[in-house]
């Protein structure tokens, strides 16, 4: 498949397509207008893929696939040049170009990819794949879309629910893998936070509608803690509820806590629900008190195998920035599991 040379050059036009994508730009290059006639059948396919949502996927990946920043990246680690092994690699769909990461390291690593697509995202991955190949032809038949059984394949890099996971150990588990359940990210607020990071904190929740491990779902706040404020930095963010989609979830879930006398607050689009669990529903965020800092820390650390990211201001090491868990770097890798040395042990 050529050598690292070639893949990071692949990756670098490829970069250079997304930063250059514009929804209503008219062009007349062949090349743009496939890949925007790709874009619009995904979101015509998959109702969470809007505009909004689409545009925001494409621009995060245009900002990392730069040649710095896939040098420095991949330059952290020692790639042999070796035969390859084929590295299944199952993908979620919810949200756009969410398998790309994991394509990503498996072919930066010199192995071959046999790619399961998620039902919920079945144009983005394939028209990202012809670039590639367009880009360097010598990854024609590196790249394989499965759509039957999956065979023939040395490892196994599978993203899904905590179900589906049990069904992975089950086929998948007598092989080298990295098999995600589900994890949700979380905010500690301290009643110190600025309009600016709470407004900030509004696109950690409502970024793609909340479907992703990265969004907020849980928020931990200090006891006798007031809403109002967080209310009103998340008022920029009413429009959502114009999405037929995300607004069938926000009643049905309000109707459900109201049928069972559940206790919850509410501001026309977001329902805020005491609850010690990670996973709200879409249209909800839970919430839970705490009593200092240390003690809520210690929680965290006990529970970290369900938390993705922790959006704070000064509360731990690992902590990701208000409004940035949707912007992860290359290195950031889910779960917290380095996909690359996996792969090269591989």
């Amino acid at each position: 498949m050529g050598s690292q040379e070639q893949r990071i050059q692949a990756f670098v036009k490829l970069g250079q397509l997304l930063r250059d994508f514009k929804f209503d730009s008219p062009s007349y290059n062949t090349q743009e207008c496939e890949f925007r006639n790709a874009v619009q059948r995904a979101g015509s396919k998959n109702g969470w893929f809007t505009r909004e949502n689409l545009e925001y996927a494409i621009t995060a990946w245009g900002r990392e696939l730069t040649e710095d920043k896939l040098r420095s990246w991949i330059s952290a680690y020692s790639i042999p040049e070796r035969d390859p092994r084929c590295v299944a690699v199952i993908m979620a769909g919810n949200i756009p170009m969410v398998g790309f990461h994991d394509l990503l390291c498996v072919l930066m690593t010199g192995h071959r990819a046999l790619v399961k697509l998620s039902s919920g995202d079945t144009e983005l991955l394939p028209a990202l794949i012809r670039k590639l190949v367009e880009y360097e032809p010598l990854m024609e038949g590196i790249i394989t879309v499965s759509d039957g059984i999956m065979k023939g394949f040395d490892a196994v890099i599978a993203t899904g629910s905590d179900n589906t996971s049990r069904y992975f150990e089950y086929y998948f588990g007598n092989k080298p893998h990295i098999i995600r359940k589900n994890r949700n990210s979380v905010a500690v607020l301290t009643g110190k936070e600025t309009p600016e990071q709470l407004k900030a904190l509004g696109n950690d929740i409502f970024m793609y509608f909340g479907l992703g491990c990265r969004n907020v779902s849980k928020l931990f706040v200090p006891q006798g803690y007031s809403f109002e404020s967080l209310f009103t930095s998340l008022e920029p963010f009413e429009s959502i509820k114009n999405h037929h989609k995300y607004h069938n979830n926000y009643d049905y879930n309000k109707a459900v806590y109201l049928m069972s006398e559940f206790p919850f607050l509410d501001n026309g689009f977001l329902i805020l629900k005491e609850d010690k669990g990670y996973a709200s529903p879409i249209g909800t965020v839970y919430y839970e008190t705490y009593s200092t800092l240390q003690e809520l820390g210690g929680k965290l650390e006990a529970e970290k195998e369900r938390i993705q990211c922790v959006v704070a201001d000064g509360f731990s090491a690992g902590e990701v920035p208000f409004g940035r868990t949707q912007n992860p770097s290359l290195s950031d890798y889910a779960d917290g599991v380095d996909t690359v040395e996996f792969l090269l042990k591989t």
